[in-house]
């Protein structure tokens, strides 16, 4: 394939300012211009009383479940890195989450082949044996759908929101320019959230018309019934949910598109 199929194209980098300039040269890496303008950031939660408790009994739980990164980075600047890995036990979502645990040197008991909540509590269903407790730290705006799992099948479990998610206004206006004067080519999302922010200038300043030609791709099958929800076309969902096969499934939708003229 080749890898310079987005040349000139200039690329929506949705990820926040942290998280950016590992996107960005993905983005480059398939000759594209990378454009950051992100569409969410992470603050921890400002009243922290019903999480005090929870933290300071982790040893009462058997399995951690972190959903993404920045759970994991939150997480451990609350609760440092004093984890009893001997009593409890760890399963992730994604290379990146997995990644984030890793550096402060803790191991992952369990990861799934495929990185959406569905796929998760399937694979994950026969580790978890009958009396566990599980703890689930999430957003303010993640899904229960893990959670809910497990309490069906009998299991206790305790779900904390340890941050907030939300729109940078600097990125309102930006993002705002850059669609009324049509310099966005692709937009790549990469969670319903950055969707939402996404549509909510669209839709607020009527910027349909403008993206009309732009190539829409999501990094999975939960982001991509969101666009659909909201109105958008996906022209673009990898089989692997990571940024990098979802930048090389543009590139490859790129040159199909070029081949037959468009």
């Amino acid at each position: 394939m080749n890898s310079r199929a987005l040349t000139g194209k200039r690329v929506l980098v949705p990820r926040g300012k942290k998280n950016a300039s590992a996107f960005s040269a993905i983005v480059e890496e398939f000759g594209g211009i990378p454009v950051e303008v992100p569409l969410l950031e992470f603050r921890p939660v400002e009243n922290r009383s019903d999480i005090a408790p929870i933290l300071t009994s982790l040893h009462t739980y058997d399995w951690l479940i972190f959903t993404s990164d920045v759970t994991v980075e939150t997480f451990f600047s609350m609760v440092g890195v004093n984890l009893d890995k001997s009593r409890v036990k760890i399963a992730v979502i994604g290379e990146k989450t997995e990644e984030a645990l890793l550096k402060r040197g803790i191991s992952v008991d369990f990861k799934p082949e495929h990185y959406v909540a569905e796929s998760f509590v399937k694979e994950f269903s026969p580790y978890v044996n009958e009396g566990e407790r599980l703890l689930i730290p999430k957003g303010n705006l993640a899904r229960d759908y893990i959670a809910q799992f497990f309490k069906e099948k009998g299991h206790i479990v305790d779900e904390i929101i340890i941050y907030e998610t939300y729109f940078p206004e600097d990125s309102k206006e930006k993002l705002l320019y850059l669609l009324r004067n049509r310099k966005l080519d692709v937009l790549p999302f990469t969670s319903p959230s950055t969707i939402e922010h996404f549509m909510s200038i669209v839709t607020t300043y009527d910027l349909f018309e403008q993206m009309k030609e732009c190539i829409v791709a999501t990094i999975g099958p939960v982001s991509k019934r969101k666009c659909e929800q909201l109105g958008l076309t996906v022209h673009v969902c990898p089989k692997i949910y990571t940024s990098y096969e979802m930048m090389s499934a543009i590139a490859q939708y790129m040159m199909k598109k070029e081949k037959i003229g468009g």
